[in-house]
């Protein structure tokens, strides 16, 4: 009977410690089918054990209809059944009823729980349990304990392991809480029950204590470090930590198999009201809802919990462990040190963070392992403040880290504790490095050793490590934070100084990884027992070297580790200032005798030791005391470099008593001992040698320090002028040494001086000519001690000077510097005017040499008298007659002289006709006056008579006349430059009608002047009046900007006028002006790599443009980086026109547009510069890059076939280049090496295959290509051969060829055969061991690695009616192995007592089963003999293998000689098509008229080349037609070229009848595309005619096939005359032939050529007749037009000149291109002859080298194996069929059968080489016998048992 209380809210029973019987039971229900259902929770109590009745009783409860559909689950959604009522329905349960089992929970529900203590808590009450400090604060460790349950839940993901902490201290959102939220399995609420249990541990949940929904506790599998993430153990921590860090805890989860979330709230308000009001403790209720339904949070201390709720939508599994009520401690420090326990914990997951290798932070590549996906972020939320958020993946400061990148190396070892422990251990050096240690710094490392620790104990001096311990340890991956172990034994620091040094010792760190067998406190703070069991006797350490376990001992590996780390990476000593590398003969050992690299100077411990520097020795034998020299350090090095140690060379001193060197090492040197103590060592030394030097000097004789003497001295009579130094030395008796042991004996140096004597003779100078008379002259005189030095007098002196028929006149010689005889004048009869020679002695009185003599030539003097003859005073001269007079000009010695410019004025007095009348009356006869001013007459008047006699004179002087003309005089140059003002002066004079200057004017005339000029400048003409010279001066003149050259101007006063012409010449530099440039406003376009069209010459200009000729002004060229011009820039100057040449440049740069200046200067003032923009285009012929198009696909089967490769070249403007010979395109592939080598050697080298009829002509295809038959990564890469050089290679294409499909099961490797017998001993049984099976391809690549299945072992016999077969141990007939990934292990063994006869072969058979595959594979046979004697079967076996090593033996011979007999054939293939080209060829000449010699054919052939590339050559020289109309440059690939570049015309006049026709398109650009076309019309701004073929309507084109118009159907309408042809049959294309007949066809139609214009008359008038007659052109250069019109100039073609290089160009001629077809044949001819030369000397050498004795006794060793191998199987008693075959041959390759087929393809030749020739078989002796050990093994491990391979 059942009872139902409906929402009842009684307080809970205790649970029962055991279940109920079948007595009553109370479950709590809650209806969830609708949304409006009760709330509330219904009690049902029943007694029944039916799930009939109780389900019943539901209905009831909640009156649900017999014929409703609901069910009823747990809270895990478990739906009860009549199979699990009883198992699922305890008493306490509560349970849902719902519409189905997967009904979203509509409304939250809460589920009874009891948490009460599992017994352990009495148990284990003793253990360590609190969080004692250790000197840190432990809430760090707190949290970790949540991180553990964390890495616990998300153990099994598979994506990110997600694990956040949330540090929510936003007051706005409520009172402080933590949060921990991962992204794990979630827990369903019997998990969460359990979890509430205090000492629940993983061990016991699956105890009948609690309900529990947990299977037992299964161990992890051993992974490195013990990285199991199996940390979450006792049931302890995690309730430890929520209650350490605060006062209540939220536990929410959702597991993935469950809708429904659970939550369950543990807090100590909750436990002291239940304390108090005396209810159970250990209950409480869990709260069910959906996801995201946060309508139970109402306090507003939890709104935070509102977002954590709402992120829940989309999650599948998580657990969130909320914790309030936080302690204010501790969120003061989680606020202030957040740094600082972040890193901590980063320290304690490090190895979970970052994997068993750690954070590498310095490695190049990380590795990929399982533990990237651990995430663990920590976030920090505060008011007002930005988040604070780290990923502890990011800390890169954490302990670990530092500890793992500041180590240089490490040693890995492994300790085996008893009851299955172990601890992984690693050991890390980190070494001292230039100045200082490595060791990292731990700030919140507690000291542990206080410094009044014992005395005794052994501390090491100011170590790296200090007083921490060595290591630290883990515990399954986590860190124990408060264990550590200081040691071991064999890596503490010896007694005594060990391998390295004791410092070495301090600088390890390490850390302990242990397995969960060693114990931990509950709260993972401390081991319980680590360190005792470590430090166990029983305790075996061994090393881990390249991940393998070594067994050895462990202190003297250490011991050498430590040792080879502080000589590798410790450094300790820096060498500085490099001086060389060096041998050292004085080391014994050759071996170290170099390299030694030598320094002048190291830094040690802070000191730093040179060259030069005292220095004293330690622990040597002397004490050394010395100077150093230089250091050694062994190696090659080239620069500074730190280093452990080395050695240095020292000086003895003082080395007056040693004179040697030493060399020691440098850890020998006293770092403690002072300069000043080694001076004094020094100095005591010294004190015995030779210190001063005294010199006393005989009386008189004494030389005074810097004293002066004249040249000839006593001293050594020293003559030589100049300052000289006497040094008195002391030296060696023995030797004349002056230094004794290095140090220099005493001396005394004198300095004196040696100067110019007393004048002794005297030397004349050089004279100023010419000397004339009674002209003053100089001599100058040198003066000269006796030794011949310049000196000067000492007094003055008086000289003489003699020369016969001279009178002379000086002065005295001055004491002075210079001695010159002044004022020298000589008189004396010369007799000539070109002067006379005279002998001039010099004499100097009191001079030991006093006289010189010297020769001179006197001229006439300057004139000074004048002598006229005749010199009567009376002369009678007829009246009309001439008299001569002879004037003679002389000087003042009556010489005759000359002088230029010199006038005589003549006076002559005359007497005319006198008037009586006149004079009687007083008037004198008129004078005329002259018409010159200058003209003065001097007029005698004389009255004589018989008595009186009078005289009277007057002077005539002619004054100027009225003004009547106007002069103008320039005062100097008549050159002036445009804006500048001229800088001569003008003088203007007035003149009367004779010329003279008029003397009248005044100032005021300057009012009256003009001056003009055309493009005269008046703003600065200045007019002045010059009193002194009464002209007026005109200055400023100056000329505006106008044509240069001459120019009047015209100088005008009142009404008259004159003219000056001067030349205006352009202004000074201002700017440059490009020459031949046109339209430089635009980019000149230019193909990159090309040059440009002309050479950039520049002129100078002035400001105006005027050219100006100024040379030598340096011109420059700047440019853009990356623009290269070549020739490279240089600087060049202007001429003397102002014009500079810079050349044609090739310019190299990116595509755009780059910019040139040129620049200049001129007196220091930058010109204007120029500015070309010069726009490059890519290069549509040059190849940039190889583009490769194929399927491509992870992965290739070995041995089968590539995809088509498609391969195109494409140019700098990514078009693809056409017309490319397919020989220039190669595809490579090699195998990849480890050694990073780009192209290695073993290249395989592929040609493309031919192209397709469909397949453009641009692409090139590699199509059946055979993938390699060997497993592996391989490189392809295609090549383009760019010319014989340079090769553009295309990015390397990485391929990996994977096994092919299996085809049969092989071994490893060949086993021995086996000999064995039914005895009773094992071994004797054992038919195979360890014998590994594989799946195996065709070419023998472990394939299959994916399949599984099974291998069946059986036993057949060759003779198939042999009954009697031996059986397996088990006396089974067959045995099954586990074949997986593609292998499987075989052990069999034969059964005690098998039947079988005796001595007989029997073959194991192993079949392959793999249900995956339809196909059955090979399966793999072996050979054995059976024997039923023991001594019989030890017998064979020894046979047995030595049948095995002779079938072994024969088989590489055969495989030789096979090979050597393929490539005999081969190569007599290669002969006989080398041999057969080589008759092609030579018939081909023949046909071409061109024999051969039969002797000596190369050197024939050679000349033969020669004379023929000759004569193409002089073909090619011949003058030609050529359009010189430049191009358009072909920047892009769509542009074909200026039609007059198109096409080519033989013929001169049709050339030049067609270019006249076509002149107003031979400069249109074709293009193939519209938009190339609109390019180029932007580009030339619309300037430059252009027609894109696309726009071509084709259908109007001409049919270039169609017959002349008087040719119809084949006949001939009427005969034409004058030869006519369609003009455009005439031309012939270079290039683009396609596209050239579409453009001369549109341009051309149907225009026909003829001879003249009467036959083109003849033939239009006929063709009218039948048809249109299209234009018509004639040689002769007339043309009819279409519709008949014909005539006039515009008819009529002008001369080939004055189409101005606008004409078609001639091709070759036509025996150009047959040089080149003979020259093609002859070359070809040659590569055959060398080449059948060279197959044949192969062949002969070959045949030959068969015949050697060594192959003959390779024939012979193989015949005597063969017959060798015959015996023994004879002996064995083998089946000869069976023998014969070989189970060995399955492990090779068929090779091919060839006997059909004498000369097979050579693609079949080469794949046969390479299969069967290697060169592991060239075996020439017998192989070695190898001994087989037989290993004693359990029973248990034979027939079908597999095992592990060892390692």
């Amino acid at each position: 009977m059942a009872a139902v209380a409906g929402g009842g809210r009684t307080p809970r029973r205790p649970a029962l410690l055991t279940p109920r019987g079948n007595g009553d039971r109370t479950v709590f229900l809650f209806d969830r089918r609708r949304e409006k259902a009760d709330p509330g929770e219904k009690v049902l109590s029943y007694g029944k054990d039916s799930y009939r009745a109780f389900r019943s009783a539901v209905c009831q409860a909640f009156d649900i209809s017999s014929d409703e559909t609901f069910v009823i689950t747990t809270t895990n959604r478990k739906e009860i059944t009549e199979d699990n009522f009883r198992e699922l329905v305890q008493d306490g349960v509560t349970l849902y009823v719902l519409q189905s089992v997967d009904q979203m929970l509509l409304l939250a529900t809460k589920e009874r729980i009891d948490f009460l203590p599992h017994y352990d808590t009495l148990v284990k009450s003793g253990m360590y349990e609190y969080y004692a400090s250790e000197g840190q604060n432990p809430l760090p460790f707190a949290l970790a304990e949540l991180i553990d349950n964390s890495l616990s839940a998300t153990s099994q993901n598979t994506g990110i392991r997600s694990i956040q902490i949330k540090l929510l201290f936003d007051d706005s959102q409520g009172k402080p809480a933590v949060a921990v939220i991962d992204n794990g399995s979630g827990m369903t609420s019997k998990q969460l029950n359990n979890w509430a249990v205090y000492r629940l541990s993983k061990f016991t949940r699956q105890d009948t204590f609690i309900l529990s929904d947990h299977s037992g506790y299964v161990r992890p599998l051993p992974v490195p470090r013990s990285l199991n993430s199996d940390i979450s153990y006792f049931g302890v921590g995690g309730k430890q930590a929520v209650f350490f860090v605060g006062q209540s805890a939220r536990m929410i989860s959702k597991p993935a198999t469950s809708q429904d979330v659970h939550e369950l709230v543990l807090s100590k308000e909750d436990f002291e009201k239940k304390e108090k009001n005396k209810e159970a403790i250990y209950t409480g209720f869990i709260q069910n809802r959906k996801p995201s339904d946060s309508t139970h949070i109402t306090s507003d201390d939890e709104r935070f919990l509102h977002n954590l709720i709402l992120e829940e939508r989309d999650k599948e599994s998580f657990t969130a462990v909320v914790i309030t009520g936080v302690q204010p401690d501790h969120m003061q420090y989680l606020k202030n040190n957040f740094h600082l326990w972040t890193r901590q914990l980063a320290h304690i997951y490090h190895y979970y963070i970052h994997g068993p290798k750690g954070n590498e932070t310095n490695s190049v590549t990380k590795e990929i392992s399982p533990f990237n996906n651990i995430d663990i972020q920590i976030s920090m939320f505060e008011k007002g403040k930005v988040p604070k958020i780290v990923n502890l993946r990011e800390i890169k400061d954490d302990m670990q880290t530092l500890y793992i990148n500041t180590a240089a190396d490490s040693f890995e070892f492994k300790a085996h504790v008893e009851e299955e422990g172990i601890v992984e251990g690693i050991i890390r050096y980190h070494p001292f490095l230039y100045d200082k240690e490595t060791y990292p710094d731990d700030p919140s490392f507690p000291s542990r050793l206080s410094d009044d620790d014992d005395d005794d104990c052994f501390i090491v001096e100011k170590g790296a490590r200090g007083k921490r311990p060595i290591f630290e340890c883990f515990w399954n991956g986590r860190l124990i934070p408060y264990t550590t172990v200081e040691d071991f034994d064999w890596c503490a620091p010896p007694k005594k100084r060990g391998l390295a040094p004791m410092e070495c010792y301090n600088r390890i760190s390490g850390a302990l990884f242990t397995n969960d067998k060693f114990q931990v406190s509950t709260n993972k703070l401390t081991f319980m027992d680590l360190e005792l069991k470590l430090k166990d006797k029983n305790t075996l350490f061994t090393r881990i070297f390249n991940g393998q376990e070594q067994r050895m001992k462990i202190d003297r590996e250490f011991a050498l580790w430590l040792k080879d780390c502080h000589e590798k990476y410790d450094k300790q000593i820096k060498f500085t200032v490099f001086k060389g590398v060096t041998v050292r003969p004085d080391i014994p050992s050759k071996r170290m005798q170099s390299p030694w690299t030598m320094y002048a100077a190291i830094e040690w411990d802070g000191k730093i030791y040179k060259t030069g520097q005292l220095v004293k020795t330690l622990k040597t034998h002397p004490i050394l005391y010395g100077s150093i020299e230089k250091f050694y350090l062994y190696g090659d090095h080239d620069g500074d470099i730190f280093a452990t140690g080395g050695e240095v060379q020292i000086s003895l001193e003082p080395q007056a008593l040693y004179a040697e060197t030493k060399i020691i090492p440098i850890s020998k040197l006293d770092r403690t001992v002072s300069d000043k103590v080694v001076k004094k060592y020094i100095e005591d030394e010294m004190a015995r040698l030779p210190d001063k030097l005294s010199v006393t000097w005989p009386e008189g004789d004494e030389l005074l320090p810097n004293e002066t003497r004249f040249a000839g001295t006593p001293i050594e009579n020293l003559q030589k002028l100049g300052n000289y130094s006497l040094k008195l030395q002391v030296v060696l008796n023995e030797s004349n040494a002056d230094t004794y042991a290095g140090r220099p004996l005493p001396s005394k140096v004198f300095k004196f001086t040696i100067i110019e004597g007393k004048p002794e003779k005297f030397l004349v100078g050089l004279l100023e000519l010419p000397f004339r008379i009674g002209v003053p002259f100089s001599i100058p005189l040198e003066l000269q001690d006796e030794f011949g030095h310049a000196t000067r007098l000492t007094n003055r002196i008086r000289p003489i000077l003699e020369a016969s028929g001279l009178t002379l006149k000086h002065e005295d010689i001055p004491v002075a510097s210079k001695c010159v005889i002044k004022n020298v004048v000589a008189k004396g009869c010369v007799n000539s005017c070109q002067g006379k020679n005279f002998n001039l002695k010099i004499t100097l009185p009191g001079l030991k040499e006093d006289s010189q003599v010297i020769k001179i030539r006197l001229l006439p003097g300057p004139p000074h008298q004048l002598k006229v003859k005749p010199d009567s005073e009376i002369l009678k001269i007829e009246n009309g007659t001439a008299f001569p007079f002879q004037v003679e000009v002389l000087d003042e010695s009556g010489n005759i002289t000359a002088q230029p410019e010199l006038i005589v004025n003549c006076k002559v007095n005359w007497t005319p006709k006198i008037d009586r009348d006149l004079l009687m009356q007083g008037l004198l006869p008129d004078i005329k006056v002259p018409t010159s001013v200058k003209d003065v007459r001097y007029c005698l008047i004389t009255y004589l008579d018989e008595h009186v006699s009078l005289e009277s004179a007057f002077t005539v002087r002619p004054l100027p006349d009225e003004p009547k003309h106007i002069k103008c005089k320039l005062q100097g140059s008549n050159t002036l430059q445009v804006g500048e003002e001229l800088q001569s002066e003008i003088d203007v004079m007035l003149t009367d009608q004779f010329g003279n200057q008029v003397q009248t004017l005044t100032s005021a005339c300057v009012n009256s002047l003009g001056v003009s000029g055309p493009g005269l400048d008046k703003s600065n003409l200045k007019i002045t009046w010059q009193e002194s010279t009464q002209t007026i001066k005109v200055k400023g003149i100056r000329y505006k900007p106008c044509l240069l050259g001459n120019k009047e101007l015209c100088f005008a006063w009142r009404e008259f006028s004159d003219f000056i012409r001067v030349n205006l010449v352009a202004g000074s530099p201002a700017k440059l002006k490009f020459v031949d440039w046109p339209e430089l406003e635009k980019p000149v376009a230019v193909i990159n790599g090309r040059e440009l069209r002309r050479p950039i010459i520049v002129q100078l200009c002035d400001q105006w443009g005027n050219p100006t000729p100024e040379p030598n002004v340096k011109i420059t060229l700047t440019k853009s980086n990356n623009l290269k011009l070549v020739p490279s820039n240089q600087q060049h100057k202007t001429d003397d026109t102002g014009r500079a040449n810079l050349g044609v440049f090739t310019i190299h740069a990116p595509r755009g547009e780059h910019i040139l200046q040129i620049k200049a200067s001129h007196n220091k003032t930058a010109l204007d510069c120029l500015v070309i923009t010069i726009n490059v285009l890519p290069d549509p012929e040059k190849p940039v890059c190889l583009n490769v198009k194929y399927e491509k696909s992870p992965y290739f089967p070995a041995g089968g076939t590539f995809p088509e490769f498609m391969v195109s070249v494409l140019s700098e403007d990514d078009t693809i280049i056409k017309n490319i010979n397919p020989a220039r395109i190669s595809m490579k592939m090699w195998k990849a090496q480890s050694n990073r080598v780009r192209t290695p050697t073993d290249v395989t080298t592929f040609s493309c295959s031919k192209v397709k009829d469909d397949k453009e002509d641009s692409f090139f295809y590699f199509r059946d290509k055979v993938v390699p038959d060997r497993v592996g990564t391989y490189i392809i890469e295609f090549t383009f051969a760019m010319d014989k050089t340079n090769m553009l290679n295309s990015e390397q294409i990485i391929v990996e060829v994977v096994p092919n499909e299996p085809v049969r099961l092989l071994p490893d490797s060949l086993p021995a055969t086996p000999a064995v017998s039914n005895v009773r001993a094992l071994t004797s049984r054992t038919l195979v061991k360890d014998l590994y099976l594989h799946l195996m391809d065709e070419y023998n690549n472990h394939t299959g690695l994916d399949l599984t299945g099974r291998v069946i072992a059986k036993i057949k016999s060759p003779n198939e009616q042999d009954i009697e077969i031996p059986q397996f141990q088990g006396k089974v007939s067959t045995v099954e192995f586990p074949l997986e990934n593609g292998s499987a292990e075989i052990n069999l063994v034969l059964a005690e007592d098998s039947p079988g006869r005796d001595s007989t072969e029997y073959i194991l058979v192993f079949e392959p089963h793999l249900p995956a595959l339809k196909k059955p594979l090979e399966p793999y046979c072996l050979s054995f003999m059976f024997y039923n004697d023991f001594k019989k079967q030890q017998l064979m076996a020894t046979l047995t293998r030595e049948k095995d090593q002779l079938s072994k033996s024969i088989d590489l011979y055969r495989k030789m000689f096979d090979t050597t007999n393929q490539l005999v054939t081969e190569m007599k293939c290669q002969v006989k098509e080398a041999e057969a080209r080589e008759a092609f060829l030579k018939n081909e000449l023949k046909k071409h008229q061109i024999e051969l010699s039969q002797t000596n054919t190369l050197q024939y052939v050679d000349s033969l080349i020669k004379k023929k590339m000759l004569e193409q050559e002089a073909v090619m020289k011949q003058p030609r037609r050529t359009c010189t109309l430049p191009n358009y440059p072909k920047g892009n690939q769509d542009i074909l070229g200026k039609i007059a570049h198109l096409a080519q015309i033989e013929d001169n006049e049709a050339a030049k009848v067609i270019s006249w026709h076509l002149a107003s398109d031979m400069d249109c650009v074709v293009t193939l595309s519209t938009e190339a076309a609109r390019s180029i019309f932007d580009e030339t701004q619309g300037r430059q005619q252009v027609l894109p073929l696309d726009s071509i309507y084709k259908k109007t084109l001409p049919d270039w096939n169609r017959p002349l118009p008087h040719l119809k159907n084949g006949r001939t309408v009427f005969r034409p005359i004058g030869n006519p042809v369609f003009a455009r049959d005439l031309l012939t294309f270079p290039d683009n032939t396609e596209y050239c007949q579409t453009v001369f066809g549109m341009l051309l139609g149907d225009t026909i050529i003829i001879d003249n214009l009467d036959a083109a008359n003849h033939y239009r008038k006929e063709v009218v007749k039948i048809t249109h007659c299209p234009t018509l052109l004639t040689r002769e250069g007339d043309r009819i037009r279409s519709n008949g019109k014909f005539g006039g100039l515009q008819n009529k073609a002008p001369p080939m000149d004055k189409l101005r290089g606008m004409v078609f160009g001639a091709p070759m001629p036509k025996l150009y291109y047959t040089f080149s077809e003979q020259i093609d044949l002859l070359q070809q001819y040659r590569a055959a002859v060398i080449k059948l030369d060279s197959v044949n000397k192969d062949l002969d050498l070959h045949l030959q080298s068969l015949n050697t004795p060594e192959m003959q006794k390779k024939k012979q060793e193989l015949a005597e194996q063969e017959k060798n191998l015959k015996i023994v199987k004879q002996k064995l008693g083998m089946t000869p069929a069976l023998s014969d075959k070989g189970a060995e041959s399955l492990l090779q390759p068929a090779t091919l059968d060839v006997s059909d087929s004498p000369i097979p393809p050579k693609r079949m030749r080469r794949d046969t080489v390479r299969k069967v020739y290697s060169t592991e078989d060239w075996i020439s002796s017998p192989v070695k016998q190898q001994q087989q050990q037989v290993l004693q093994v359990a029973p248990s491990e034979l027939n079908g048992t597999p095992r592990k391979r060892k390692a």
